[in-house]
């Protein structure tokens, strides 16, 4: 094959990992959020949406949710906006069809992200939650999403740090536990979700609670591991230690990297949160 054919097939190869895609449907047909309250939910949606621009966002604004997993975001951006795209190639999307069912501005489409069918440079806005991360080529997907977007609209996205604003002994354990993680998220998955409930219970409780302790008598928590999970319910840190263990595929970023890559695509006048969860950022699209 010459280099030019196998550019081309590499182009039109799917940056997607089936095995993630069906982990995911996995997990959120496990946990659809509907165990979440009302005020933790809108708690971690403000963690995520802090920088957003809604007020700039026109009357009748179109975006989408590029992973939109349960809809557990869409639920609460879709009452803000006149139409969302909800986006995943996962069982997933029946449980954010449910989730969304009292909703008439929601569209769904069962789709990768490299295939979303609505027309490039056509949506008001755009976000990727906890998504990029676990596709083959992070950087393609941003790609992708950029460029369905206006000139000047916004996209936020959301992608796993790689402790580059942490101490190294907190860098130390995260490795340790990485080994771990990848012995279990190679495991059947009623055994992955199995060991995950041992772990929320056994190691995500437990610190996080002793992390509100600290906290409480007015120490600084911010290099206790799971401190971010301090406010948190069961339920979710539940969810997230299925997230987190049971997944085979995850990429982590510094906060350098991660503006290269969003003004590699196209995005301008990037900002980051300064607080958990790290690294949330949004850009404009020139």
């Amino acid at each position: 094959m010459s280099n030019h054919k196998a550019a081309d097939a590499t182009t039109r190869q799917s940056n997607v990992d089936h095995a993630v895609v069906s982990d995911f449907g996995d997990e959120w047909q496990r946990f659809d959020q509907s165990a979440l309250t009302d005020s933790e939910r809108k708690s971690q949606f403000e963690g995520y949406f802090s920088l957003f621009p809604w007020d700039s966002l026109p009357q009748d604004a179109v975006g989408f949710d590029a992973g939109c997993g349960s809809g557990r975001w869409a639920t609460l951006v879709a009452p803000r906006v006149a139409h969302l795209h909800c986006v995943d190639p996962s069982g997933a999307l029946e449980v954010a069809r449910k989730n969304l069912e009292s909703f008439q501005n929601c569209s769904f489409h069962r789709v990768t992200i490299d295939d979303m069918p609505f027309a490039d440079d056509s949506m008001d806005f755009g976000y990727s939650l906890g998504v990029l991360h676990h596709l083959p080529d992070t950087q393609r997907g941003v790609r992708d999403c950029v460029r369905k977007l206006k000139s000047g609209s916004p996209f936020l996205v959301y992608l796993y740090y790689a402790f580059d604003n942490q101490p190294v002994w907190f860098r130390s354990l995260w490795k340790a536990s990485d080994i771990v993680r990848r012995v279990i998220c190679r495991l059947p998955a009623g055994v992955k979700y199995f060991l995950s409930q041992i772990i929320a219970l056994a190691v995500y409780y437990p610190l996080a609670r002793m992390a509100l302790g600290w906290e409480k008598m007015g120490f600084p928590v911010h290099s206790w591991p799971l401190s971010a999970y301090r406010d948190r319910s069961l339920y979710s840190m539940r969810t997230d230690a299925l997230d987190r263990f049971g997944t085979t595929l995850e990429k982590r970023f510094t906060r350098r990297q991660i503006q290269h890559m969003l003004e590699a695509e196209g995005l301008e006048r990037v900002q980051f949160s300064s607080h958990p969860p790290f690294y949330c950022a949004v850009g404009y699209k020139k």
